[in-house]
């Protein structure tokens, strides 16, 4: 069965994004909050979810149980976006408005993971 191109792009994001999280993973543990007791670990953790959801997706077979564990990934991240928008250290010097815009962004990723629960 032939997967539609939009699921190929959206698997490639996310193995792209977990395999950043190795390459550069002072990035990440920097945006994870500090009631977390081992953001090292969480990094690890969640890049490699990211990979593994990616290529899960891409498998005909796995593609609802991978989309189901994108939903899951976005709502355990979502509190690093929080943290990023609120702490300033975490934030990079990026403006306000663009931490605050990419809040809801983590919805509409959802919403396009969900697509393929269906």
């Amino acid at each position: 069965m032939n997967l539609p191109w939009h699921l190929y792009l959206m698997a490639a994001l996310y193995i792209i994004a977990g395999l950043n999280h190795f390459r550069n993973p002072g990035m990440y543990v920097r945006i994870i909050p500090p009631f977390f007791s081992n953001p090292k670990l969480i990094n690890i953790l969640s890049g490699g979810a990211e990979i593994a959801l990616g290529i899960l997706l891409m498998v005909s077979y796995t593609t609802n149980f991978a989309a189901w564990g994108i939903i899951a990934l976005l709502i355990a991240v979502f509190p690093a976006n929080l943290f990023m928008y609120q702490n300033k250290k975490a934030s990079f010097g990026l403006p306000n408005w663009i931490l605050f815009v990419r809040l809801p962004l983590q919805f509409v990723l959802i919403f396009w993971a969900y697509q393929y629960t269906l």
